[in-house]
């Protein structure tokens, strides 16, 4: 008798542990599983920048509308005036090439050209090593964005894309 139900639990345990029961998802159920994925309301990045001109980041993905909260830290030790950054994400259809290179000329106002600010969405204050800021905005419609630091000669290295699904 022991022996039975000794053998009768193991089976209930093997069946158990295979799933024992229902059908395998079809594509469909799983593509609205995955759609029914809860989104957080509120985005939350960090993105480090360094002595050595890096985000350490290159893409960021988020949500049309989402919330965003996004926090630049500043990992290297040199100081604002030499190795400053920023975080500036830029309208679809800006010039990136000619948005940094005209802010070089803009070191009180964050390396910003005033007359170009209509091409940002967002952006964070230019931090130095060791300090770090934080900003909220909503994402904006699908598509993809640039995102760069506007530091004089930085761009080219500190930049990437801000993808809105």
């Amino acid at each position: 008798m022991k022996k039975n139900t000794l053998a009768a639990l193991v089976l209930l345990v093997i069946a158990a542990a295979c799933g024992g029961g229902g059908e395998p998802q079809t594509n469909n159920e799983q593509e609205q599983t995955k759609s029914e994925e809860v989104v957080p309301a509120v985005a939350e990045i960090t993105i480090e920048a360094n002595d050595q001109m890096k985000f350490n980041v290159e893409r960021i993905d988020v949500r049309a509308g989402q919330t965003v909260r996004l926090t630049l830290k500043h990992v290297g030790q040199l100081p604002i005036e030499s190795m400053g950054h920023n975080w500036v994400l830029l309208k679809q259809g800006t010039d990136v090439t000619e948005f940094a290179t005209a802010a070089i000329n803009f070191k009180e106002n964050g390396y910003i050209d005033p007359s170009k600010e209509d091409q940002i969405i967002a952006k964070t204050e230019m931090i130095g090593g060791g300090q770090e800021t934080t900003i909220e905005f909503q994402a904006p419609e699908k598509g993809i964005y640039d995102f760069i630091c506007t530091f004089p000669g930085h761009y080219g290295m500190m930049k990437g894309k801000f993808v809105v699904l």
